[in-house]
């Protein structure tokens, strides 16, 4: 589904990734875990076209992004591939972006019906069902002030599937909430998962990423220093970096 080959990506000319790959297979779930700023929030914009990237290329179910110092780079065609790459990824942020004037419900419909072209009953009953999905159908009518924390990421997670994606994207979606508000939100995702969406998901939740993915990435640095199955890393893990960072975790 998702396929990164020698990502390189530097900030003011400082390098972050030096040739990075990975390979997302369709229906799996990968857990990014590692200490801030590693490169883990990066990775997901990138495959998401929030940013570029100098050389390398990303492609998602066949559209390719290609970094803006190789020679095949065209702007006119990186923009179609971006908007293509959106109709089929969806993200979630760690804040929660929701349009602070507009109710649950319009914020949810507004863009199949503006994007897709989805007519206005259908968008409201789709959007009904996804409220109902991350249990907030009660809310279709409240403003996002009038939410929790909790539940206005909810709302952020059901206005992504309003999009009907076919890859979710997850970026630190519990780091803004307060603890109590942490498990309503990681049990959405892990209903999400357990139904087949191919998702990855950077997160500071080791419990969390040990139970719900089908294999876990440690960064470091822009590198991927260890991957494997969750079992693998979390119980035995081979690298000292993953051996550390894991230790402040699981003591």
């Amino acid at each position: 589904m998702i396929e990164i080959c020698n990502l390189f990506k530097e900030y003011d000319h400082h390098p972050l990734f030096k040739g990075l790959h990975l390979v997302v297979e369709k229906g799996s779930v990968i857990a990014m875990i590692g200490p801030s700023g590693s490169g883990k929030s990066t990775i997901l914009r990138c495959i998401n076209g929030l940013e570029t990237f100098q050389k390398g290329c990303i492609a998602v179910d066949g559209q390719v992004l290609n970094g803006i110092h190789e020679q095949g780079y065209r702007k006119a065609q990186e923009v179609v591939a971006v908007k293509n790459i959106r109709r089929k990824v969806g993200m979630v942020f760690q804040q929660f972006h929701l349009f602070p004037h507009m109710t649950v419900l319009h914020n949810i419909t507004v863009a199949p019906m503006f994007v897709m072209g989805v007519d206005q009953a259908e968008a409201e009953s789709n959007a009904v069902s996804l409220l109902r999905k991350v249990h907030l159908e009660e809310k279709t009518q409240k403003y996002p002030g009038q939410l929790s924390g909790g539940e206005q990421q909810r709302v952020a997670i059901a206005r992504a599937l309003a999009m009907r994606p076919e890859v979710m994207l997850f970026d630190e979606p519990t780091s803004s909430l307060d603890p109590e508000m942490i498990e309503e939100v990681l049990v959405v995702i892990n209903d999400l998962v357990s139904e087949g969406m191919t998702t990855v998901i950077a997160t500071h939740e080791m419990g969390f990423a040990r139970d719900v993915s089908t294999r876990v990435l440690f960064l470091e640095k822009g590198e991927i220093v260890e991957q494997g199955n969750p079992a693998e890393i979390f119980s035995n893990p081979k690298n000292d970096r993953t051996k550390a960072f894991l230790s402040r975790f699981m003591e």
